[in-house]
């Protein structure tokens, strides 16, 4: 089922999501399907729980769309439950980012370079997995979300000023995006 994805503004994506239930294998299995119908109806590369009103640590980051720019996400798909960042690389990198929270603002935003992800994946089953380039960029964007974090949080002072009237217009509905989305 596509669900509308919350806008910036939207109070549960300012809360620390909970730890998902790994005992309700059936809940993570249908929330985590109906992620990934509405980040392919959104277009995105990655969705985290709270986008979707649930404040729960789970997300999907999916790069194929991708490949075209970074030939090595052609096959980078990846479900996360219950992600916890082991190790993050000193070294930072710039990228801009994006948000379907967020529609139509684009940013740079300086993050560590390389990242130890520990997580569950869709069979529940522990991995730990280190990433890199623009797939530690889905990542640590999708984890932020985890934490009530936004990467707008993220841009410099200067940036933030430039862009705070069109995130008022956004926290208060007035946004154009080709998905449906939701206020609170």
């Amino acid at each position: 089922m596509i669900l509308p994805i919350y806008l910036y503004g939207a109070e549960v994506l300012r809360q620390v999501a909970a730890p998902a239930d790994l005992n309700d294998k059936e809940h993570i299995d249908k929330l985590v399907a109906d992620m990934k119908e509405t980040l392919a109806k959104a277009e995105g590369c990655g969705l985290a729980a709270p986008q979707v009103g649930v404040s729960e640590r789970i997300l999907i980051v999916d790069g194929r769309d991708m490949a075209d720019v970074y030939p090595y996400l052609a096959d980078f798909v990846r479900v996360m439950v219950n992600p916890v960042i082991i190790e993050e690389s000193q070294k930072q990198c710039e990228y801009s980012e994006g948000c379907l929270s967020i529609p139509n603002i684009y940013c740079d935003v300086v993050r560590p370079e390389s990242m130890t992800v520990e997580y569950y994946d869709q069979d529940l089953k522990k991995v730990t997995e280190t990433f890199d380039k623009f797939a530690c960029r889905m990542v640590q964007h999708e984890m932020s979300h985890l934490d009530g974090d936004m990467f707008v949080d993220h841009v410099a002072p200067i940036r933030k000023k430039i862009i705070s009237k069109k995130l008022a217009s956004i926290s208060q509905g007035r946004v154009f995006a080709r998905y449906s989305t939701k206020l609170r």
